[in-house]
């Protein structure tokens, strides 16, 4: 993602050279038990407050509500798409910093200042995207936090099947895969458990209650790929690329422009013309377009689309402001790509 005049295209992940240690948890399904139920529950108004709330000056998440029966864990996450999910999973067991907790930064060119540096010192646990998304972050985890488990979203997806049939390392735009989700929220239930051992069954109910408001996005997800079987996509890049798979999903981006997108490169002007073709002759059921991209090509591509009446999804790649939670988040993304293909959830 670029914020500014330029065409935007995210970048292709690689190695980052780092040392640190990562943790890695099997996965398990998500178990779907009643919305309603939960909604009566603290957790659920922690999880689903506004955003406002839950962000200090500082960065720091507020605790959410429940007794917390030992020290909280200090924990320090890079960027807002995961900072949410963890301060979800610690509760009030976890004092929760977020060092990129707003969507007009971009993680891929954050030039670290001292401050952040600061933020890392002394944490326990550290949470990173990994994959050359936040490579600062694991920087000043080796440097700041050396001690500090460091838990990696792209490399423990590297462990499993992506949703797109490559490796995870391939897109580092991780969240979107309901997957590497669960994984992620299963490795931090367990090392904050780790840590805090006085704590460990007050963060497997926890880890229980994300899995409960995590409902609605899991059924939306299921109800989308039992009815969609043979639908089609295009994106102006590569961001929601798992979460489409993962929704059964064909895309059908020209390769040359999806190339391109991955190494955040201006398409050529064939490949373009590729993809206005298509969008022209109406070759998808839907265009995905992130609305935090800005420039010529991807406007040129979504007024083709509009012209053609191939429906638009706009979806986001950090958190929007004034987003209730993670959840609220994706579900919203969800029920337009529903609305788009015609599909009832």
């Amino acid at each position: 993602m670029r914020l500014g005049p330029r065409s935007a295209m995210c970048t292709r992940s690689t190695e980052n050279g780092y040392h640190y240690r990562v943790i890695a948890r099997s996965s398990h399904k998500l178990r779907l038990l009643s919305v309603s139920l939960l909604l009566a529950t603290p957790f659920a108004l922690a999880a689903c407050g506004n955003s406002s709330d839950l962000a200090t000056t500082s960065g720091t998440t507020a605790a959410a509500a429940g007794e917390c029966p030992t020290t909280p864990v200090d924990v320090v996450v890079s960027v807002d798409q995961w900072g949410d999910i963890v301060s979800q999973l610690g509760g009030a067991c976890a004092n929760v910093t977020t060092v990129l907790a707003s969507s007009s930064v971009d993680p891929h060119g954050h030039e670290p200042a001292p401050s952040d540096a600061v933020r890392f010192d002394g944490a326990q646990l550290v949470v990173i995207n990994g994959g050359q998304y936040d490579a600062w972050a694991a920087k000043l985890a080796a440097t700041s936090a050396p001690d500090a488990p460091v838990i990696d979203a792209v490399e423990l997806g590297g462990d499993l099947p992506a949703e797109t049939g490559q490796d995870h390392r391939g897109n580092p735009h991780v969240w979107y895969s309901p997957s590497v989700v669960t994984s992620v929220a299963e490795a931090v239930t367990a090392e904050l458990g780790e840590l805090a051992p006085d704590a460990r069954g007050y963060f497997e109910k926890r880890h229980t209650a994300f899995n409960n408001v995590m409902t609605p996005y899991s059924e939306a997800i299921a109800a989308i790929k039992s009815r969609s079987a043979g639908k089609t996509f295009a994106a102006t890049e590569n961001v929601f690329d798992d979460m489409a798979a993962a929704l059964g999903l064909q895309n059908r981006t020209p390769e040359g422009y999806q190339l391109a997108a991955a190494n955040e490169a201006e398409p050529t002007p064939a490949d373009l013309d590729a993809f206005l073709r298509l969008l022209s002759e109406r070759g998808v059921d839907v265009l995905i377009y992130n609305t935090q991209t800005e420039g010529s090509v991807p406007e040129k591509i979504r007024g083709a689309a509009e012209q053609a009446g191939v429906p638009v999804v706009e979806v986001t790649e950090t958190v929007p402001p004034n987003t209730e939670s993670f959840q609220t988040w994706q579900v919203a993304q969800l029920d337009s790509v529903a609305r788009a293909l015609g599909v009832p959830v």
